[in-house]
């Protein structure tokens, strides 16, 4: 998970894996820590819509919303 530092603490009290970068993606999901990152989000999210859906996310959706 990628956040301010200041909840660090918080967060990985509460079972986060912290990193500190401007952008971690997991299974699709992208996130970032600060506005200063949003160039680097943005650029993610663009890079995460061009691939499509992944193929361990495909599998793990019903039948139906595919």
């Amino acid at each position: 998970m990628t956040s301010c530092p200041s909840i660090k603490a918080d967060l990985e009290n509460a079972g986060a894996q912290w990193v500190d970068e401007e952008v971690v993606v997991d299974n699709g999901l992208v996130t970032s820590r600060r506005p200063d990152d949003i160039l680097a989000f943005n650029n993610k999210m663009i890079e995460e819509f061009a691939e499509g859906i992944h193929k361990q996310s495909r599998e793990s959706q019903p039948a139906m919303s595919r």
